[in-house]
């Protein structure tokens, strides 16, 4: 009989659960299942040789392909431009109000 493990945070950090091959097995998954479940979607763009070169060395020397790395770039790059937009929109929500009067503070302002 063996015994059994305790399903602990520390256990697996220590690699006492999940890390022996006696319980592995493979699983045959479709591309587009996985696509689907991670919301991904084919498309085609042209990019320099050299770009994809550098890009290919940037993600080896991080330990992922240069696709994952240029969706990494990419969802970095949407995310701060979406966030500057949002910023700047907000701003000028804010002098559009400032420009308008407001009842409430000229009756308490007097």
């Amino acid at each position: 009989m063996v015994d059994k493990i305790e399903s602990t945070i520390e256990a697996w950090d220590r690699r006492e659960l999940g890390c022996d091959e006696a319980h592995v097995e493979t699983v045959e998954i479709s591309e587009e299942i996985i696509n689907e479940s991670l919301a991904l979607q084919m498309i085609s763009i042209r990019l320099q040789k050299t770009l994809i070169e550098d890009l290919k060395m940037i993600g080896q020397l991080n330990g992922i392909g240069y696709q994952p790395l240029i969706r990494q770039v990419l969802k970095r790059f949407a995310d701060s431009e979406k966030k500057q937009l949002l910023r700047e929109q907000a701003s000028q929500q804010v002098m559009c109000s400032e420009d308008e009067p407001h009842p409430h503070l000229e009756k308490a302002c007097g």
